[in-house]
């Protein structure tokens, strides 16, 4: 075994005995050793608490339980809390802030016989498109060094592609694991709002965060999705609407789906090349048995703004917590100084300048005199985004669209400009705002190193639809079997 294999082999090979947890963790401990000081997937990797968790994972099947996730190494984005491992949603001020107890996703995680090599980079508060939002630096693409590998979970889809991981956790708020997945040629599952609880996950927009796996394949992400979904007494937020059997939808092919294609909405701002790999894809899955099927979205095109005043607003309310009294960061105050002037020096401080921006325009869009003109409005046409997507999904089974508009694009190409910088979500932030489960998949390349993702959305809490194409789509290609240059670099094996 090397670092080529899937976690669901991974699994099955512990499981059965014919290979050690530890043994598994320590062959990728030691490529994220070689591999990832020029990839800073990682801000924190915690060896001698993973080698912990694999030794108990041996000692567990050797019990003779049955593991779910037996022995397979995971990354976690720095947004969800772990216990006895630092966790600064890649802030200075959570800067060694260690919480006291795992999320919840994290805690089935490691039930299941998962165990966690560390925590991944990702734009501050998981506030951007690039990871470059980071206080400790960006994480480069992996296929391509000087490129940015996406956000926020721009660290954990680096690491998957980067075979440092079979599989990790991130956060999706407007498109945090599918832009990501894309740009790092992963798969990346947002699951409906809802389906996995958010107990643990530092927050952000509470109505459009949800957490969700990065994985080499569709198969990978649909396990991991199995362990962490389902009701949670720490999340009134987290449904109970029954579960299905994510994996066995992987083998139920496309045959009679119906795929709808928004083709208006895509008539421009998408780039040719991607326009094209987006069209071969269709042409897969209709390979495959789907017919395409015409849609309308007729207010999609206002997703942006409506996404950055409903996320922005949320985000002024969830990060006035962090005040320096708590937790976290403090910064004085002087003699004299007072509370206020602690609070403003300790956000000063902490706080990089893509959070400030958004602070200041959640806090403009529900100040008196601005809420009914701004917020409000937003969430009416939140509503109506919803209303199109419905009547979408009541004639066809998945909506498709590209994931996103362009391949990755350089660090530092749109930092200095947040309108191109959050254009860059245009076709992520309306699912998300209608709360869908949504997955993107490699659907081929510009040129032999710039990856393109196929994003396809479903009805609420129908995962197993979306992860069914999805896997048909991946059957079909190859594309989820190409290698970065990174995941190149000799290592080794078991």
């Amino acid at each position: 075994m090397d670092a080529r294999a899937t976690l669901v082999e991974i699994r099955d090979e512990v499981a059965a005995g014919g290979r050690r947890a530890a043994e598994v963790c320590d062959l990728f401990l030691a490529r994220i050793a070689a591999i990832d000081p020029d990839l800073a997937a990682f801000l924190t990797v915690d060896a001698e608490a993973a080698r912990r968790e694999a030794a108990e994972v041996d000692r567990r099947v050797a019990r003779g339980e049955r593991l779910p996730l037996a022995g397979v190494p995971i990354a976690v984005k720095d947004t969800l809390a772990t216990r006895g491992l630092a966790t600064t949603a890649a802030s200075r001020l959570l800067d060694g802030y260690v919480p006291p107890y795992d999320a919840t996703a994290v805690a089935r995680l490691k039930a299941a016989g998962a165990v966690v090599l560390g925590k991944t980079n990702c734009d501050e508060f998981a506030m951007g498109s690039s990871t470059e939002n980071s206080a400790f630096g960006p994480t480069r693409n992996p296929w391509a060094a000087g490129r940015t590998p996406g956000g926020s979970s721009g660290g954990s889809a680096a690491a998957v592609a980067a075979r440092l991981a079979p599989a990790a956790l991130g956060s999706d708020t407007g498109g945090s694991i599918r832009q990501p997945a894309a740009f790092c040629g992963v798969v990346g599952l947002r699951p409906t709002w809802g389906r996995v609880s958010r107990y643990g996950l530092i927050a952000f927009a509470s109505s459009l965060d949800q957490v969700g796996p990065l994985s080499r394949t569709v198969r990978d992400a649909a396990a991991v999705l199995t362990v962490i979904a389902g009701p949670d007494e720490a999340d009134a937020t987290a449904s109970a609407t029954p579960l299905a059997d994510y994996e066995a939808a992987c083998d139920r092919g496309c045959l009679g789906l119906k795929i709808g294609v928004p083709r208006r909405s895509l008539e421009s701002g998408v780039d040719e090349a991607v326009a094209a790999r987006f069209e071969a894809a269709l042409a897969v899955l209709a390979d495959q048995g789907a017919s395409l099927v015409d849609v309308d979205l007729p207010h999609e095109r206002h997703a942006v703004p409506v996404y950055y005043l409903v996320a922005t607003a949320e985000a002024s309310a969830n990060l006035a917590r962090y005040d320096g009294v708590r937790f976290g960061l403090r910064v004085g105050p002087p003699a004299g100084g007072g509370v206020d002037r602690m609070y403003r020096d300790t956000r000063g401080a902490g706080f990089g300048r893509e959070v400030v921006r958004r602070i200041m325009l959640g806090t403009y869009a529900l100040r008196a005199g601005y809420y009914d003109a701004y917020y409000q409005k937003a969430q009416l046409v939140r509503a109506l985004m919803r209303r199109d997507y419905d009547a979408a999904l009541a004639r066809v089974d998945v909506v498709a669209t590209p994931t996103t508009p362009t391949a990755a694009f350089g660090l530092g190409e749109k930092i200095d400009d947040p309108i191109a910088m959050y254009l860059a979500d245009v076709l992520t932030v309306g699912p998300s705002l209608a709360g869908l489960p949504a997955i993107s998949v490699p659907c081929g390349f510009i040129g032999a190193s710039l990856p393109v993702g196929l994003q396809l959305v479903g009805r609420p809490f129908d995962e197993a639809t979306v992860v069914a194409a999805a896997a048909a789509h991946e059957r079909a290609t190859p594309w989820h079997t190409a290698e970065p240059p990174a995941a190149r670099l000799a290592g080794p094996a078991i």
